[in-house]
């Protein structure tokens, strides 16, 4: 992100008594904003004559984690690496400043029970997710809404069908909320949309260009699935249907970002896709990103599932 942001940073592994830690130098006072969104950040310190201070994280983080580490089931994406996904797409696209300032709208459109739209909210950004297994729309409608209440924050949700031409085509939750009182009383709010529709319909139910990045852990062909759809376990046939919807929603400068299992599908295979549905890949197949190597978020998640990231960027 630091690159993408123009930033003069420089990395590298160090070892202080014993324990190992990344150094950054940089002299732009933005770094330490942008060192703190980063997804392995848990401490910051500063470096003077040997010894370490601690220094506070700057982060936009308005709600209490366990809005995303509270949920527990199975085939649930762990949150620091939605975080990671979140952060890389981000920082490729047109505009990466979106994701400090929390202008960004995000779309997560196979979000599942919602870690994306609970990652979103916890860092203060409007989301909209899109799935079509009923049980995940109704899990997180019942989560989200028991969360809010027992935090006793104010808010407004609302759920009812999506209608159009006559015909219903899925339901919406539609949720308006703010950490504090005087928050809400002012204005500042974030909003999170769950649609309960079909993926490769989106323009049927979403604005052209009304995002600003699609972030995406595609099914690995494992535990996930496409739901509802009778494919292999590739997920580039649910693409081919889905891209054209994601991206007529996207901004121009936009980017896509997916994560994807190489057992089941090659990286030459993605970005033939997306290259062929109107998107430029900035980092995976042959494109590694400013400062990255191209298999940089490349790691074993089990023995069936080796799991990577491509990013694409619209116009």
């Amino acid at each position: 992100m630091a690159d993408a942001l123009g930033l003069d940073a420089r990395v590298r592994p160090v070892t202080v008594a014993g324990v190992d830690y990344l150094n950054i130098e940089g002299d732009d006072d933005l770094l330490t904003r942008v060192v703190s969104e980063a997804s392995g950040a848990f401490a910051l310190f500063g470096s003077a004559d040997g010894l370490l201070r601690p220094t506070a994280l700057e982060r936009r983080r308005p709600y209490s984690d366990d809005l995303v580490t509270i949920q527990k089931y199975q085939g649930k994406t762990n949150e620091q690496f939605t975080h990671l996904l979140l952060n890389v797409t981000a920082a490729l696209a047109k505009r990466p400043q979106a994701l400090l300032d929390g202008s960004l709208h995000v779309l997560d459109p196979m979000c599942g029970r919602g870690t994306t739209l609970n990652t979103c909210l916890l860092r203060g950004i409007d989301v909209t997710g899109v799935d079509l297994d009923k049980k995940d729309f109704e899990a997180y409608q019942a989560f989200i809404a028991t969360w809010l209440r027992s935090h006793r924050l104010k808010h407004e949700i609302d759920a009812s069908q999506v209608r159009r031409e006559g015909r219903t085509l899925g339901r919406a939750l539609e949720l308006e909320t703010a950490p504090t009182k005087e928050d809400w009383k002012a204005g500042r709010t974030q909003q999170v949309t769950y649609l309960n529709v079909d993926t490769t319909r989106l323009e049927r139910v979403m604005r052209r260009t009304s995002v600003d990045v699609v972030v995406a852990d595609t099914p690995y062909g494992v535990q996930h699935g496409s739901h509802g759809d009778k494919l292999d376990r590739s997920p580039v046939q649910l693409l081919e249907r889905a891209l054209p919807s994601w991206h007529d929603t996207l901004r121009t400068g936009g980017t896509v970002g997916l994560a994807y299992n190489r057992h089941v599908v090659k990286p030459a295979e993605l970005a033939d896709v997306l290259d062929a549905h109107g998107f430029s890949v900035v980092h995976g197949h042959g494109a590694p990103a400013a400062g990255l190597d191209e298999g940089a978020f490349r790691h074993r998640v089990d023995a069936s599932i080796d799991r990577d990231i491509v990013v694409a960027r619209k116009g």
